[in-house]
C-alpha cells in the first residue's frame, strides 16, 4: 500500500505557442516525468513557424486546432509506450497560452461525450470547430474592435477599473467581436466558445469545460471584482455571447472527472479529477509559489512582473488578474519590451561585450548613480510607450551622454526603478515579508540582482522555472485534491524546492532609491510627453 501510494502523482499541462509539454509530480512534490511535443517539428504538416500563422497582412496570427489536439495524441501515445502508469493520476490541471480562442461547432458537444476508444482524438474531433485556424495572443488585427469596446463602456480607464485591463488587440472579446463581424456564418454556427485553456480541459472532460476566473480575467469581459461576465461588455462584443461562454467558475474547482475515453484507452482510474484549468502566466504564479506581497521578475528578451497583490488599482498600463491561487486576491503583469536585448546592446557597447566588465561597472559605481538617470528603449516601449535613449544628470538637465560606468549602472537602475514605480501604480507595496523569485537569462547575474534587491528593497531568490506553468499546473491539481481553498496553498507545496538567495538590499539602499523613485517618475513622463510629441 506504502508502494502504491508514492507512485500516485498529479500531471501537469501546458498547451503553449510553440508546443504541449506534461510533468507528472508525486506526493513529495517530485518531478519524475516529463515530456513535449513541439508543433514546428513534431508536426511539420501544419505548417508553422513558431508554432502559429502569421498572415499576410502581417497582423493577422492565427494556430490550427487540431494541431493541438494531434499533439495531445502524440504525447498521451509516448507516455503509454514508456510504460507510464496512467492508473496512479489521482489529479490533472493544465495552463493554456492566454488570450486564444476556439469556436466549437453546433453539434460538437455530442462528438466530444461520445468519443471511441479505438481512434485518436484528432479523428474523431476534426469537424467539430466553426473556425479550423484561431487567434492566438500574436494577433494585433482588432483595432477597430478595441476603441468599439473602450466607448461602449466609457473608456479605456473604466474598461480597466471593471475587467483589470484596457482593451487590447489579443484579448479575447475583442477577436470574438471581430469574428462575429467578419464572419457571422461561422459565429452564428457556433456554439461554445473556449480559451485554450478550456478548450484543453474539455479534451480530458468530454464535454465542456468552463473559463475558470483567472485566464477569463484576459478578455476584456470578467467583472474582475464580482467575477461575472459584463453585460456590457457582452453586448458590445457579439449578440448570445453569454450563452456561448458557460458561466466562468474559480481556478482550483474540479470541474469533473475524467473521460471514459482515457479511463479505456490509456488506463486512468475513473476517479481522476480534472481540476479547471487556467492562463500560462497565473500557472507560472502558481508554479513560482508567489505569496503575498511576493514579485516574480523574468528577465528574458522581454522583462515580465508577477505580482500577487490584495487591493489592485487597475490603470491604462499592465493588467489585473483574478490571482489562480487565493479566490480573494489578483495578480498583475506587467511586461517591458526592452529587456535583455537592451542590456546586451549596453554591454557590447560599454562592456567590451563582456558581461564580467559589466558587472564591474555596476561593482565601481555608487547606488544612486550620483544622481544620474537614464531611459533605454530602442524599441517602443509598452509600459510606457516611450521609445528613444534619455539622459539625465542630478539636476535633471538632458544629457547627450554618460560614462560608461555611469551609463551601465543608468540602464539597470533605470529598468528596476521603472518596474517598481508602475508596479505600485497597480497597487502594489513592498512588505517586509516580500520576496523577489528572479528568472531568465539576467537572473545568472549577481550584481544585476543586487541592483534589483536594493531598488524594491526586498530580497532576490532564484528558482528554476523551466516547465513552470506545467509545474504550477501539478500544483494546482494537488491544492484540490488536498481540499483547495480551505487549504493554504503554500501548506501543499511546501515539500516543493526551495528557491534559492542571492542578493539581500545594501546598507541605506531604502533612503537612496526612496529619494530618487519620485525624481526618475517625473522624468518618465516627461519623456513620455516629448514621445507623443514627436509622434503626433
Amino acid at each position: 500500500m506504502a508502494e502504491h501510494a508514492a507512485r500516485s502523482c498529479c500531471l501537469g499541462w501546458d498547451f503553449s505557442t510553440q508546443q504541449v509539454k506534461v510533468v507528472a509530480i508525486d506526493a513529495e512534490m517530485n518531478v519524475f516525468y516529463e515530456d513535449s511535443v513541439h508543433f514546428d517539428r513534431d508536426l511539420p504538416e501544419f505548417g508553422t513557424q513558431g508554432g502559429v500563422h502569421v498572415h499576410k497582412d502581417r497582423l493577422t496570427v492565427t494556430s490550427p486546432v487540431l494541431m493541438w489536439i494531434q499533439a495531445l495524441d502524440i504525447i498521451l501515445e509516448k507516455m503509454k509506450a514508456s510504460g507510464f502508469d496512467f492508473s496512479q493520476v489521482l489529479a490533472l490541471s493544465g495552463a493554456g497560452q492566454q488570450h486564444g480562442s476556439i469556436y466549437w461547432k453546433t453539434g460538437a458537444s455530442l462528438a466530444l461525450t461520445t468519443l471511441s476508444p479505438d481512434l485518436p482524438l484528432h479523428q474523431q474531433l476534426q469537424a467539430c470547430f466553426s473556425i479550423s485556424d484561431c487567434p492566438v495572443w500574436m494577433d494585433s488585427s482588432t483595432t477597430a474592435q478595441c476603441r468599439q469596446l473602450e466607448a461602449a463602456v466609457g473608456g479605456a480607464q473604466t474598461l480597466s477599473c471593471l475587467t483589470g485591463s484596457r482593451a487590447y488587440e489579443r484579448f479575447t472579446g475583442n477577436q470574438i467581436a471581430k469574428i462575429c463581424q467578419q464572419n457571422h456564418e461561422a459565429y452564428s454556427h457556433t456554439e461554445r466558445i473556449s480559451l485554450v485553456s478550456s478548450f484543453a480541459a474539455s479534451l480530458f472532460l468530454g464535454s465542456y469545460s468552463p473559463i475558470d476566473y483567472s485566464d477569463g480575467s484576459g478578455m476584456n469581459l470578467l467583472q474582475i471584482q464580482d467575477k461575472v461576465w459584463s453585460q456590457t461588455c457582452l453586448d458590445a462584443c457579439a449578440p448570445h455571447l453569454e450563452e456561448k461562454l458557460g458561466t466562468p467558475v474559480p481556478s482550483c474547482s474540479v470541474v469533473g472527472a475524467i473521460s471514459s475515453y482515457y479511463v479505456q484507452r490509456y488506463g486512468f482510474p475513473p476517479g481522476c479529477k480534472v481540476v479547471a484549468f487556467t492562463g500560462d502566466n497565473p500557472a507560472s504564479l502558481a508554479g513560482m509559489r508567489l505569496e503575498e506581497g511576493d514579485i516574480a521578475v523574468s528577465l528574458g528578451t522581454s522583462d515580465t512582473l508577477f505580482l500577487w497583490l490584495q487591493e489592485p488599482t487597475p490603470a491604462l498600463e499592465g493588467h489585473i488578474f483574478c490571482n489562480p491561487v487565493d479566490p480573494q486576491h489578483y495578480m498583475a503583469l506587467l511586461c517591458f519590451k526592452n529587456g535583455s536585448l537592451m542590456r546586451e546592446k549596453i554591454r557590447d557597447e560599454c562592456a567590451s561585450c563582456c558581461w564580467n566588465e559589466f558587472s564591474k561597472a555596476l561593482q565601481s559605481t555608487k547606488m544612486g548613480n550620483g544622481g544620474n538617470l537614464g531611459f533605454y528603449f530602442d524599441v517602443m516601449e509598452i509600459t510606457p510607450e516611450i521609445i528613444g535613449r534619455h539622459r539625465f544628470d542630478a539636476e535633471n538637465h538632458e544629457v547627450p551622454a554618460f560614462p560608461r560606468d555611469v551609463e551601465i549602472r543608468a540602464l539597470i537602475e533605470g529598468q528596476f526603478m521603472a518596474k517598481r514605480i508602475h508596479a505600485e501604480a497597480l497597487g502594489y507595496r513592498v512588505m517586509p515579508k516580500t520576496k523577489i523569485l528572479a528568472t531568465g537569462g539576467a537572473s545568472h547575474n549577481k550584481d544585476i540582482l543586487q541592483v534589483l534587491a536594493d531598488v524594491f528593497g526586498a530580497p532576490v531568490y532564484v528558482i528554476d522555472t523551466a516547465n513552470s506553468a506545467c509545474v504550477g499546473s501539478a500544483y494546482q491539481a494537488f491544492h484540490d485534491l488536498t481540499g483547495g481553498t480551505d487549504v493554504p496553498f503554500t501548506e501543499v507545496v511546501k515539500l516543493a524546492p526551495n528557491p534559492r538567495l542571492a542578493a539581500t538590499p545594501s546598507p541605506g539602499a531604502s533612503q537612496v532609491y526612496e529619494a530618487l523613485l519620485p525624481r526618475y517618475a517625473k522624468l518618465e513622463q516627461r519623456v513620455l510627453f516629448q514621445t507623443q510629441r514627436i509622434l503626433e
